[in-house]
């Protein structure tokens, strides 16, 4: 959906890069959510009272206004809560105000901030997604269970089915053994855990700002091959819809209303580049047709060689094995030349994927016009484009709904609460049958609008 409201005074287009893709899923009512309570407490509840505003709320915003609205609804209604319990209201903080660093949205680096601030009068932090919903009460008995003075990492426990590319294949003889955190759900870490933590970052630095799963790698680092704390399942934090009968029992669900959006972004308002190559005319490109294409109606096939047949058009950038910068640049000019129709948004597909990365005319117009470009054909145009971007403060937008990996790659459990957009590979899968069960449905739709209401 399109706003011309602008936020934050930023006047400039907004970009998403919406990594991996992901097919659409419908919750069948097969959530594992169980209504047990938490056992063995840490602490018996009587043992220290805790108040609410020792409870900083953090949620994971992003810049652009419809995701800073929906950030604000969660903060209204959990501040509306506090006021109907008779409780001075917690602190809640909207992440993308807190800090300049567009980085931050990984956590990590945000931690020193955090522990700055409220490490001595705070006892929980408590992270939560814009779809997240609170049920204040709940969470408060949750958190009173455990002793804040001791490091505690509490979440909806998600494990790997199988050893994935997504986790670098850790735990590969045993992927269930190693839990991490469903977003969805909320989690939260002790004040003390938070200082432990900051302590780490400030004797040995972050290493890298490459994030592929935030989740995992956040439980990861904490984890600290076994020198922390494990992840602690907390029954009550669920991933069940928010009026779902069995969320009596919960602390936390998730929002399953679709957000209210302006006029739909019309099809033929969409140009839809693919990437391909001769190698793969053959094998990809038929499924391209026989699945998500028929949806497209602008839409080129642009490869290393000129076949007629499909039709390909050839850019004049030879195939690299890897990367792929030289081509989607070539893809960004040619959409802003006279041969091909102008459009509002422009969505770059690989050949073996559904959507990867979405565009809005005016982000081309203003990366191109910044001169910066790729310094080799195969350069990962991905990491390429987000320095780009983010020297020109055009932020990107993150949506959970684009997946990188194929369906096998994620946690049931936590596709089962998605309306995927998009899955990525062939390998060992049958692409038209996961199209089928994942995509072909019109809830496929709803999420890819969802995810596009964005600034022009």
């Amino acid at each position: 959906m399109l706003s011309k409201n602008s936020q934050n005074g930023y006047s400039v287009a907004r970009y998403f890069l919406l990594w991996s893709l992901v097919p659409l899923i419908t919750a069948k009512g097969n959530d594992m959510e169980s209504p047990t309570k938490i056992h063995n407490p840490d602490k018996p509840p009587s043992e220290t009272q805790l108040d609410l505003r020792e409870v900083v709320f953090v949620i994971q915003s992003q810049r652009n206004s419809f995701h800073v609205q929906q950030a604000e609804k969660l903060r209204k209604d959990l501040l509306l809560q506090a006021q109907a319990l008779q409780e001075s209201p917690p602190v809640i903080l909207l992440l993308h105000t807190l800090t300049d660093n567009e980085g931050d949205w990984s956590i990590l680096p945000l931690l020193p901030h955090l522990s700055s601030l409220f490490g001595k009068n705070s006892s929980w932090i408590m992270f939560l997604e814009e779809d997240t919903r609170v049920n204040l009460h709940k969470l408060h008995e949750v958190l009173q269970k455990f002793d804040c003075r001791k490091e505690w990492f509490l979440g909806k426990p998600l494990h790997d089915q199988e050893s994935t590319i997504i986790h670098h294949y850790a735990f590969s003889e045993n992927p269930a053994a190693f839990e991490y955190p469903d977003f969805s759900a909320g989690w939260a870490l002790s004040i003390s855990l938070i200082n432990s933590l900051t302590s780490k970052i400030e004797e040995e630095p972050l290493k890298s700002d490459f994030t592929i799963d935030l989740k995992h790698e956040v439980a990861l680092y904490i984890w600290e091959d076994g020198k922390g704390p494990r992840l602690t399942g907390v029954p009550e934090l669920c991933t069940l819809p928010e009026h779902n009968p069995r969320a009596q029992y919960c602390a936390t669900t998730v929002s399953n209303h679709s957000p209210v959006c302006d006029q739909p972004v019309k099809s033929d308002n969409i140009f839809v580049a693919v990437k391909t190559c001769k190698k793969f005319h053959s094998d990809r490109v038929p499924v391209v047709k026989k699945t998500w294409a028929k949806q497209a109606s602008l839409l080129e096939y642009y490869s290393d060689y000129a076949d007629p047949s499909i039709p390909t058009i050839n850019l004049g950038v030879p195939n690299t094995e890897r990367g792929h910068c030289g081509k989607t640049f070539a893809i960004l000019r040619r959409y802003l030349s006279s041969h091909v129709p102008k459009t509002d948004w422009l969505l770059i597909v690989d050949d073996d994927t559904l959507i990867r990365m979405v565009f809005s005319r005016e982000a081309v117009v203003q990366l191109l016009a910044s001169g910066c470009e790729c310094y080799s054909n195969d350069a990962p145009d991905d990491m390429v484009l987000g320095m780009c971007l983010n020297s020109l403060r055009v932020p990107v937008t993150h949506s959970p709904l684009f997946h990188q990996a194929r369906p096998e790659d994620y946690s049931k459990e936590f596709l089962a609460h998605q309306t995927p957009i998009s899955f990525h590979k062939h390998w060992n899968i049958d692409p038209v049958a996961v199209y089928n069960k994942w995509l072909l449905n019109d809830r496929h739709t709803e999420g890819l609008q969802k995810s596009t209401k964005e600034e022009l």
